[in-house]
Protein backbone atom coordinates (compact mmCIF):
# COMPACT_ATOMS: atom_id res chain seq x y z
CA UNK A 1 0.00 0.00 0.00
CA UNK A 2 1.65 3.16 -0.83
CA UNK A 3 2.48 6.00 1.81
CA UNK A 4 -0.45 8.62 0.92
CA UNK A 5 -3.02 6.09 0.65
CA UNK A 6 -2.15 4.42 4.42
CA UNK A 7 -2.35 7.63 6.13
CA UNK A 8 -5.78 8.38 4.50
CA UNK A 9 -7.18 4.62 5.26
CA UNK A 10 -8.54 5.25 8.26
CA UNK A 11 -10.37 8.30 7.12
CA UNK A 12 -12.30 6.33 4.81
CA UNK A 13 -13.26 4.09 6.84
CA UNK A 14 -14.46 6.76 8.96
CA UNK A 15 -16.21 8.55 5.87
CA UNK A 16 -17.61 4.91 4.89
CA UNK A 17 -18.52 4.25 8.75
CA UNK A 18 -20.75 7.65 8.96
CA UNK A 19 -22.46 7.40 5.40
CA UNK A 20 -23.66 4.23 5.68
CA UNK A 21 -24.75 4.68 9.08
CA UNK A 22 -26.56 8.16 8.99
CA UNK A 23 -28.29 6.56 5.68
CA UNK A 24 -31.16 5.25 7.79
CA UNK A 25 -31.87 8.29 9.63
CA UNK A 26 -33.95 9.52 7.28
CA UNK A 27 -36.13 6.50 6.41
CA UNK A 28 -35.88 5.57 9.97
CA UNK A 29 -37.33 9.08 10.69
CA UNK A 30 -39.95 8.87 7.82
CA UNK A 31 -41.34 5.76 9.04
CA UNK A 32 -41.96 6.97 12.42
CA UNK A 33 -43.53 10.37 11.27
CA UNK A 34 -45.83 9.12 8.68
CA UNK A 35 -46.11 5.62 9.66
CA UNK A 36 -46.58 4.50 6.15
CA UNK A 37 -44.22 1.05 5.85
CA UNK A 38 -46.20 -0.43 2.25
CA UNK A 39 -43.01 0.31 0.74
CA UNK A 40 -40.68 -1.19 2.60
CA UNK A 41 -39.67 -5.16 2.96
CA UNK A 42 -39.76 -6.55 5.87
CA UNK A 43 -37.25 -9.02 4.43
CA UNK A 44 -34.49 -6.68 3.63
CA UNK A 45 -34.69 -5.29 6.22
CA UNK A 46 -34.35 -8.05 8.75
CA UNK A 47 -31.57 -9.88 6.53
CA UNK A 48 -29.44 -6.40 6.86
CA UNK A 49 -29.91 -6.17 10.53
CA UNK A 50 -28.53 -9.41 10.83
CA UNK A 51 -25.57 -8.68 8.72
CA UNK A 52 -24.82 -5.43 10.88
CA UNK A 53 -25.10 -7.51 13.46
CA UNK A 54 -22.90 -9.70 12.61
CA UNK A 55 -20.32 -7.01 11.70
CA UNK A 56 -20.83 -5.26 14.98
CA UNK A 57 -19.82 -8.53 16.58
CA UNK A 58 -16.68 -8.80 14.12
CA UNK A 59 -15.67 -5.21 15.79
CA UNK A 60 -16.01 -6.73 18.99
CA UNK A 61 -13.81 -9.60 18.30
CA UNK A 62 -11.25 -6.49 16.89
CA UNK A 63 -11.60 -4.56 19.68
CA UNK A 64 -12.76 -2.09 16.98
CA UNK A 65 -14.44 0.51 18.23
CA UNK A 66 -15.60 2.68 15.06
CA UNK A 67 -16.86 -0.78 13.62
CA UNK A 68 -18.95 -1.91 17.00
CA UNK A 69 -20.77 2.06 16.92
CA UNK A 70 -21.57 2.58 13.38
CA UNK A 71 -22.90 -0.56 13.15
CA UNK A 72 -24.63 -0.79 16.71
CA UNK A 73 -26.25 2.56 15.84
CA UNK A 74 -27.61 1.18 12.37
CA UNK A 75 -28.60 -1.67 14.55
CA UNK A 76 -31.12 0.96 16.19
CA UNK A 77 -31.83 2.48 12.98
CA UNK A 78 -33.04 -0.52 11.12
CA UNK A 79 -34.82 -1.99 14.62
CA UNK A 80 -37.04 0.58 14.47
CA UNK A 81 -37.81 0.49 11.07
CA UNK A 82 -38.72 -3.05 11.48
CA UNK A 83 -40.50 -2.65 14.37
CA UNK A 84 -43.00 0.17 12.56
CA UNK A 85 -43.16 -2.44 9.81
CA UNK A 86 -44.84 -4.76 11.88
CA UNK A 87 -46.94 -2.47 13.47
CA UNK A 88 -48.01 -1.30 10.57
CA UNK A 89 -47.60 -3.80 7.94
Amino acid sequence: MSEALHHITPWIGAAAAILTTICWLPQAVRVVRYKDTRAISLTTNIVFTIGITLWMIYGIALDNWPLIIANAISIMFTSVIIAMKLKHG
